[in-house]
């Protein structure tokens, strides 16, 4: 990594959204949106606008083949194949097509920390479901799922990384204790892709979820990795144009995944702008992001735990996101004060509501860096802290 690469890391120019001292640290909710990437959206709905995969003239043909460019630049990014991705309108669409169209449904083991989104859709479709516990300092107990995991699974959920405790998931291991039972195991990838190095092959996992809105790309678009054996297994989820190989009112024989999987006219340009997204956090690296974050957790956690006010979450060495509590203070009556004096953080229970039953709090406050964050996000939270403690006395 270069030293111009890296010192771009904390660098607010390139983010039009954070013009004017704006201090985000809501990115794990969405992050911001580089020009690049802005540009790339602006050019696919205007001067080379046209629909894929149908046309014979030329713009539809270049439009398509900029549609499957960015459909191989996602699965590079995550050290996958672009015939084993599929786009969805997010991560919670993938986690719904797998959890509707696995053919092999029967017990699926979450956890406690899972997003919402990993949890209902389960639900919904008619799995049983069971949940494993958390180690003392936040993160998914790999003991514990050992010795629940039977022969009746047929798939593990977890986050890769937690949305709100930042706790890096041992995939290796989970990996290895899945499939020791003969389980497949999706990966919520959401927090991961945009803040740690993601090899879909190396890690060993078969199904992979992410969403382009928490990698600095559009809302509306995502993706559903899956190793080509298992997604050629899985009928269609919806149907439609685009997805079909012949049609009569008799019978339909369907096109090979991913397309199988992708029903009519596509996002278009949230493709081009997810691959776009892909292109600029290849371009920096993930391991000088994870770093950059790191560090910048660090800093707070630290701060924050010289408080005697404070109530951390979640392990020390959580990716990118720190969760917190304060005596006397609800977290939204914070988030406000925070806003007043330019500072974006979350304040609820980010869609985690189990686990916040498990914190026994009904919600937390929620710092979560990006790329562009830097110490001055850091230090102008401290003092919105400090300013709301006078306040609340």
């Amino acid at each position: 990594m270069s030293t111009a690469t890296l010192s771009r890391l904390g660098s607010k120019a390139d983010f039009p959204g954070l013009a004017g001292g704006w201090h985000y640290l809501d990115s794990a909710a969405t992050a911001q949106k580089p020009q690049g990437v802005i540009d790339a959206c602006t050019a696919a709905l205007g001067r080379d606008y046209a629909t894929v995969h149908r046309g014979v003239y030329a713009r539809s043909a270049d439009m398509t083949l900029a549609f499957e460019a960015a459909r191989e630049k996602v699965a590079a990014l995550i050290g996958g194949q672009p015939q084993e991705l599929v786009f969805t309108r997010g991560a919670t669409e993938a986690i719904n097509l797998l959890a509707y169209s696995y053919p092999h449904k029967g017990r699926v083991l979450l956890s406690t920390l899972e997003h919402h989104s990993n949890i209902v859709p389960w639900q919904l479709a008619g799995w049983q479901v069971d949940v494993c516990p958390l180690t003392a300092d936040g993160r998914i107990d790999l003991d514990a799922a050992e010795a629940m995991l039977t022969t009746e699974h047929t798939m593990v959920a977890f986050a890769h990384v937690s949305n709100v405790l930042g706790s890096i998931l041992d995939v290796p291991r989970a990996v290895e204790l899945a499939h020791k039972v003969g389980a497949k195991i999706l990966l919520d990838g959401c927090q991961a892709v945009a803040r740690v190095p993601v090899d879909v092959a190396a890690l060993g996992c078969d199904f992979y979820a992410f969403s382009a809105h928490k990698l600095y790309g559009p809302t509306g678009i995502g993706a559903l990795w899956g190793r080509s054996d298992l997604l050629d297994a899985m009928p269609p989820w919806q149907g439609g144009g685009a997805m079909i190989d012949r049609v009569t009112f008799e019978r339909t024989t369907f096109a090979p995944a991913p397309q199988r999987f992708e029903a009519g006219t596509p996002a278009i340009v949230e493709a081009i702008g997810f691959g776009a997204a892909a292109d600029y956090v290849r371009g920096l690296g993930l391991t000088a992001i994870h770093a950059h974050e790191a560090a910048l957790v660090a800093q707070l956690r630290a701060e924050l735990a010289r408080r005697n006010d404070i109530t951390l979450f979640g392990p020390a060495d959580s990716a990118g996101i720190v969760s917190f509590a304060m005596d006397g203070v609800h977290p939204h009556d914070l988030g406000t004060i925070l806003d007043d004096g330019g500072v974006a953080i979350r304040a609820g229970h980010h869609c985690a509501q189990p686990l916040m039953d498990h914190l026994g709090v009904a919600a937390t406050a929620r710092a979560s860096f990006g790329l562009y964050s830097d110490e001055s996000d850091v230090a102008a939270l401290l003092a919105g802290i400090e300013r709301t403690r006078r306040i609340f006395g």
